[in-house]
């Protein structure tokens, strides 16, 4: 995979003050919201566009199609909802499978099977960018296409394009800089939220020192490491250097990484800030993670944990904790001169070039798809066009409309933008050296020469 310069949205200094633009937005809506909007069982929400039909779908009974996703849990069910829908309105079959999380080998020994779905979420851009050069994916037919230039901005539209053509739908989107915590701890440890990265550490420590572990991490999912590392990259080093090695045009050694990963050193390396110590991060997976932040409103076992938007469907599913009063959240702190805002998103791609898969792409472009999805919570979506109303409280609506309203101003997930095999599998490439780095935070040459041997063999062999 040739991993594309997206000009217009990557490489220019708007794009900087656009993210800085966002997190602010995404400050002063998530306090507000935080003042009473957000609780359990409250404010669901007003939007009857689930009930609307914004898009003409072809009758489709008799028909059967496959779709795999990535998504279990609360989240595959509540996809499953978006499905339902689909389903009720042209009467075809669906059945959705999953995907685990090394998607592109996955599907791609589908397909080379001779039996891929008709439909997949891709998770990372580099995934689609991959498939699409390959000539796996089929582009999207004009009704698609339409809903598409209606709903989506340009930005999203050139993340799921390649070489001209158009073949992915996002339909999820993410804000992967906030950092969510529990409003006891900080309250007991007397601390507030943290602006930069050196107040988020003097907070950190000063939680610890009050008896509650501070920053509780996913260590066991390689991608949340990435997450930490993207963050802190994009606001030490800047826009410009993010895009560069994104694309992989300079080197995992530059000093740039070098002095990311000592910064995140300045975390990783003292082990009472994170709870259950370097050992234990790498045994929590991503759920785990949340619920050790607020898995008790009084006495949590964590103080805080970093992650995007989609944190929020943890919290209100596995925990007691009210969204707005025991977890509030708020933007990753500047470790640079600009905080950093990064995003992620799923698109949605055809693999066989039926009427019933396309039918379901154009569903999924539409805002009521859309709608049927967010008014369950944990989700974000890029479609302009999707009521505010849909989201049911006013955390997850102000990141929504904060999203919407940076418009173009954004910057993508690094490691999804990567070849899968660097970025996206699963004990491999980055995931496994940031795992490695999480165990021993002192050997930045290590992990700077792990992450660029695995760099250059992935983006050699794409």
């Amino acid at each position: 995979m040739s991993t594309r310069s997206n000009t217009s949205i990557f490489n220019t200094r708007a794009t900087a003050r656009g993210a800085v633009a966002l997190c602010a937005v995404a400050a002063l809506s998530l306090t507000a919201a935080c003042g009473g909007g957000g609780d359990k069982g409250e404010d669901k929400g007003g939007s009857s566009q689930t009930e609307q039909e914004t898009v003409k779908l072809p009758k489709l009974k008799g028909e059967k199609i496959q779709v795999a996703a990535v998504w279990t849990g609360d989240e595959g069910k509540n996809f499953e909802k978006v499905i339902d829908a689909f389903k009720k309105r042209t009467g075809a079959e669906v059945e959705v499978t999953p995907t685990g999380d090394n998607v592109a080998t996955y599907l791609g020994s589908k397909i080379e099977g001779g039996a891929p779905p008709d439909v997949a979420m891709l998770p990372q851009v580099g995934v689609l960018n991959q498939f699409a050069e390959k000539g796996w994916l089929k582009p999207l037919d004009d009704a698609t296409k339409k809903q598409l230039s209606k709903n989506f901005s340009k930005g999203w539209q050139e993340l799921g394009s390649n070489k001209g053509k158009q073949y992915g739908v996002y339909f999820k989107a993410a804000s992967k800089s906030l950092i969510w915590y529990n409003t006891k701890a900080y309250e007991n440890a007397g601390v507030s939220e943290a602006k930069t990265w050196k107040e988020f550490l003097t907070n950190a420590q000063t939680i610890a020192d009050s008896g509650v572990e501070p920053v509780s991490i996913g260590g066991g999912d390689g991608w949340v490491l990435t997450d930490w590392f993207e963050n802190i990259y994009l606001s030490q080093a800047g826009p410009e250097k993010y895009d560069q090695l994104a694309k992989h045009e300079i080197k995992w050694t530059d000093p740039s990484v070098k002095k990311a990963l000592t910064t995140l050193g300045q975390l990783f390396g003292k082990k009472e800030l994170l709870a259950g110590g370097n050992k234990g991060a790498l045994q929590t997976d991503f759920p785990t993670s949340v619920t050790k932040a607020f898995d008790d409103t009084e006495a949590p076992s964590a103080a805080s944990v970093f992650e995007g938007d989609f944190v929020g469907i943890n919290v209100a599913n596995d925990t007691k904790a009210k969204i707005g009063k025991d977890a509030k959240v708020y933007p990753f702190p500047a470790v640079g001169s600009d905080a950093p805002v990064v995003t992620g998103g799923d698109a949605a791609v055809a693999l066989k070039d039926s009427k019933a898969a396309h039918a379901l792409l154009t569903f999924l472009a539409s805002p009521e798809a859309a709608a049927v999805w967010a008014q369950e919570g944990g989700f974000v979506s890029p479609n302009k066009n999707l009521d505010g109303k849909a989201y049911p409280d006013d955390v997850q609506r102000e990141i929504a409309k904060a999203l919407i309203d940076a418009g173009d101003d954004f910057r993508f997930d690094m490691s999804d933008q990567a070849p899968a095999a660097f970025g996206g599998t699963k004990g491999k490439g980055e995931w496994k050296a940031l795992q490695d780095f999480l165990k021993n935070p002192k050997d930045v040459a290590g992990a700077q020469s792990a992450l660029e041997a695995a760099a250059t063999k992935a983006y050699k062999k794409d």
